[in-house]
């Protein structure tokens, strides 16, 4: 991270996580079953283009989250924390052993490109998800590493060796911002 003042700049060392968060549309309601949206589609398009591709191909997960309802707000139904976290736990495990000491930390999200294709082939199905992806979405050869990453992920934390066709459906799923919306 560089930091530049005045008469000074100054750079740190840094490994960071980023979140956002952003309203699918201009008014906030595109989705929403309670709220009618007036949105057009070229208008969300161009809502959504104020970020730019670039900084999208850096996001892993782009993930639309619904509306929910009153009955789900309520409920304590749901996948406990402590569950979630001991499945994170055996993943990362999984990366550790996967990477030994290759990379720091050894995790999936800090593959580079090659490393990204070695160790994250995809089965047939899995392969061909992914061009169509590539060729219906837009999607950039960055955006396909992302895909490859997080497919991994999706295979570590359900204990399997093998990325498979349903691990690639679910990571292109989380990349919402490379759809565009019907006009």
């Amino acid at each position: 991270v560089s930091i530049a003042r005045a008469r000074a700049r100054f750079t740190f060392p840094s490994r960071f996580m980023l979140l956002a968060a952003m309203n699918p549309c201009p008014c906030g309601h595109l989705g929403d079953p309670r709220h009618r949206c007036d949105c057009t589609g070229p208008v969300v398009d161009r809502y959504r283009g104020r970020v730019s591709g670039p900084l999208l191909d850096r996001i892993d997960l782009h993930v639309e989250v619904p509306v929910p309802t009153l009955g789900e707000l309520k409920s304590s139904n749901g996948t406990g924390s402590d569950e979630i976290a001991g499945r994170v736990r055996e993943a990362r495990s999984r990366q550790a052993a996967r990477f030994g000491g290759e990379l720091s930390p050894p995790l999936n999200a800090t593959m580079g490109p090659k490393l990204t294709r070695e160790r994250c082939a995809l089965d047939s199905g899995g392969q061909k998800l992914l061009d169509r992806a590539y060729e219906h979405l837009g999607l950039s050869a960055r955006a396909i590493d992302r895909v490859r990453k997080v497919s991994r992920t999706i295979a570590d934390l359900e204990g399997r060796d093998r990325i498979e066709a349903a691990h690639v459906a679910e990571a292109i799923q989380y990349r919402a911002l490379d759809r565009r919306v019907a006009g």
